[in-house]
């Protein structure tokens, strides 16, 4: 027998036992996580994306389709640590290949229902008409998909849709995908700048409006580097990390790329619009797939009532996760949950479903119950409640057939970018389908603008900015100990405002106190203590620097849940239960004044095709 293994074999392997064997075969053959023409400062990028989950490797694989274009990803993290990685349930898209009487219209309606009408549906159709494309196209490219026994790639259903449409590979979707795009960036020789930070982006010009390119901290020796570049992508992901131990996304999610999005300019669109999903661990956040009640798990209160009946009839656990997030809060208010405080929950049963099955298609699902939460989900239900886990909300994308922003040169894409295709609610297994086609949209945009222009920053701000941010590094650093209050002290001191006062249920007194402890924790935050001067691998700035960017998130959260006073989707006020289309059929666009670092809101009109809005019901 041949010792050879299939291409789609090793893929398979690598995203099934986590081991990061391209990566770490890449990192070998390099020996640095930066290219040494970007540490000399002798190289332009035409285009240059910050972020290496989903959406920024299927950019820089569509920029890259132009030999003559230099690429680059640059990413915090390493290219296969992504949140991307943790998606678990899948990716939607109509092929009719499980489901033959899907279509891309019930797709595109059972996702602007989904959203309570906050849609933008002409995006919307964009996205449903190419979301089954980019299924076949990541089938091509070797993406490890769970089979059928005729050998297509098997779809299944997820929570708010009529159809089965979503495909993936165990409950592990999300790193499959990450693994299976990195490896096609690795053979189109597209640069990787690892474990570096962006801090800014760096404009010029009378009126701020000239891209110049990206101010960034190397993380291994604390070396600041300036990257010149025609366009950026943006697509850092989400900011999970506000609700901090109440959140399913890693400790990266902090928001980097809306903040120096808004610090240039861009709106914050829906910033309210926050996604709780139902079933995190109640001890740590940490999520359950919600392909776990796709496959038969049941919710149930502390009495062993299956308690979804009350709250959504038809579709039970299935329903949207706004609608099943706020069943199971009520349920822990009303003293039918277990545990106390923060950590209070309800259990997820998955013992009616065969043991084989679990294994076969919740592996992650069980090894994450077994680990965080000590429980054999095959012989006992494990303690959830809601989580943190989206963001529909994110920079403004004023062109989706373009993923362009409204600054020149500046493209947007994935969680931290709001098109909008979600509204006010995601569906379940929608998220991957976007990254793959917005990322895949705004590389071409991207590509199409670095073709067209040539470069006219100016690198001497770019230097400048540069040592502005080593002079803040030095200055921050070196301040006395006893200064002011800790960064971690500030931190939990914004999870509680924005947990307590922010989280599935709001309301206008609550709101209005939030906003005032977030003003004096960015007074705190001024005059912090950091602690350690030293320049190698200098953590401790970091989170600094995150934490800053997670107050500025809080704040335009909590600002546009105050001006939105309605319930739709994932916002839920308590002083106004009802949704108010005459009002509200609107976006929210929170700006951050360039001088002043005030903020300011303003609306725009939703786009409405054909899909009139009515009572959304499960």
């Amino acid at each position: 027998m041949s010792r050879e293994i299939s291409r789609r074999t090793f893929i398979k392997g690598a995203a099934a036992a986590g081991v990061v064997l391209a990566a770490g075969s890449y990192f070998t053959w390099n020996g640095r996580n930066i290219p040494e023409k970007v540490q000399r400062g002798d190289v332009t990028y035409d285009v240059l994306i910050i972020g290496s989950g989903g959406a920024g490797m299927r950019a820089a694989l569509a920029a890259a389709e132009d030999k003559n274009l230099k690429v680059a990803v640059m990413t915090k993290l390493i290219p296969t640590r992504s949140a991307s990685t943790m998606a678990q349930g899948g990716m939607n898209g109509v092929t009719g290949v499980t489901d033959p009487n899907d279509s891309v219209e019930s797709h595109t309606f059972d996702t602007i229902k989904g959203g309570d009408y906050l849609c933008d549906q002409d995006a919307v159709e964009y996205f449903a008409e190419r979301a089954g494309a980019n299924i076949y196209e990541m089938d091509y490219m070797g993406y490890p998909y769970n089979r059928q026994a005729d050998g297509h790639f098997h779809q299944r259903k997820m929570g708010g849709h009529s159809h089965a449409r979503a495909s993936y590979f165990e409950d592990r979707a999300g790193h499959a995908m990450v693994h299976t795009l990195f490896e096609q960036c690795l053979a189109h020789d597209i640069d990787f700048i690892s474990e570096c930070q962006m801090l800014e982006i760096s404009m010029s010009g009378e009126k701020e409006d000239q891209l110049n390119g990206v101010v960034a901290i190397d993380m291994r020796t604390g070396n600041l580097l300036g990257i010149p570049a025609k366009s950026i992508i943006i697509a850092t992901g989400g900011y999970g990390r506000a609700y901090w131990i109440r959140t399913s996304n890693p400790y990266s999610s902090t928001g980097d790329g809306i903040v120096a999005g808004m610090n240039i300019g861009i709106p914050f669109k829906d910033p309210e619009m926050v996604q709780f999903h139902p079933t995190g661990l109640s001890a740590n956040g940490v999520l359950l797939s919600e392909s776990s009640r796709s496959e038969g798990a049941l919710l149930i209160n502390k009495n062993g009532e299956r308690f979804m009946s009350k709250y959504a009839p038809e579709k039970m656990e299935l329903a949207t996760r706004d609608i099943v997030a706020r069943a199971i809060a009520t349920e822990i208010e009303q003293g039918r949950g277990v545990g106390e405080g923060i950590h209070a929950g309800v259990y997820l049963d998955f013992t009616k479903i065969p043991p084989e099955r679990v294994h076969e298609r919740l592996g992650q699902v069980f090894d994450l119950s077994r680990r965080f939460a000590g429980v054999d989900i095959t012989k006992e239900p494990v303690p959830i409640s809601p989580t943190c886990h989206y963001s529909m909300g994110g920079l403004e994308m004023a062109d989706f057939h373009t993923g362009a922003s409204r600054v020149p040169g500046v493209y947007v894409a994935g969680e931290c970018s709001c098109v909008s295709v979600h509204g006010a609610n995601r569906l379940g297994a929608n998220s991957l389908s976007e990254v793959l086609v917005f990322g895949h949209t705004a590389g071409d945009g991207a590509a199409d603008y670095a073709r067209a222009n040539s470069y006219a920053g100016s690198q001497d701000k770019l230097t400048q900015d540069c040592q502005k941010w080593k002079d803040r590094f030095d200055e921050v650093t070196n301040r006395p100990e006893g200064c002011g209050k800790t960064v971690p002290e500030i931190r939990d001191a914004m999870v509680n405002t924005m947990w307590f006062k922010a989280g599935v249920f709001r309301e206008e007194n609550q709101l209005n106190q939030a906003t005032q402890e977030l003003r004096a924790l960015e007074e705190e935050y001024a005059h912090c203590y950091v602690g350690d001067p030293s320049h190698v691998y200098n953590t401790a700035f970091e989170q600094y620097v995150e934490l800053g960017n997670l107050l500025q998130i809080s704040h335009a959260i909590v600002q546009g849940a105050l001006a939105r006073k309605e319930s739709r989707g994932g916002h839920t006020r308590r002083d106004f239960p009802k949704r108010d289309d005459k009002n509200f059929l609107k976006h929210t666009l929170i700006f951050k004044d360039k001088k002043t670092g005030e903020y300011r809101t303003e609306y725009k009109d939703v786009v409405i095709t054909k899909y009139q809005p009515k009572e959304r019901k499960y």
